[in-house]
């Protein structure tokens, strides 16, 4: 079983949404790797990864927009180390999650023309790494 490791970065500015899609699709075509799996995994506690609308820019602003009003900013969180935008970035990203593993098929990301890989940025700004392993079926 061949596997390839590497990592995109991203900058981000204060929450949004970021299309990774095509540097993840570079990184499974570097790695040579045809048929398999790809792990993504976000290293960060105020960020999260999704497989969402790629298609429309105005899904991921309503997205952020429903995320906020569900977990909104405030500063009677428990845990506030730092900011208020950091606890309620922490509770975001535990929502939504900061792996996906999705399907490797003919050396690309098995994702439909709808579909986006996407960094969801619920604090920031900050410089993010999203790690990637691409596993072959054999």
């Amino acid at each position: 079983m061949a596997t390839y490791m590497d990592k995109i970065d991203i900058l981000t500015e204060y929450e949004g949404f970021y299309n990774i899609t095509p540097m993840v699709q570079q990184v499974i075509a570097q790695s040579g790797i045809r048929d398999g799996f790809v792990i993504l995994h976000c290293l960060h506690s105020t960020a999260g990864l999704l497989l969402y609308t790629g298609w429309d820019p105005y899904a991921r602003l309503d997205m952020m927009e429903e995320m906020d009003r569900l977990v909104p900013t405030r500063n009677d969180f428990h845990h506030v180390y730092d900011t208020p935008t950091d606890a309620s970035g922490h509770i975001k990203s535990g929502l939504v999650g900061c792996n996906l593993t999705l399907i490797v098929k003919d050396g690309k990301a098995f994702v439909s023309s709808t579909q986006g890989i996407c960094l969801a940025e619920f604090d920031g700004p900050r410089q993010r790494q999203v790690h990637m392993k691409v596993v072959s079926d054999n």
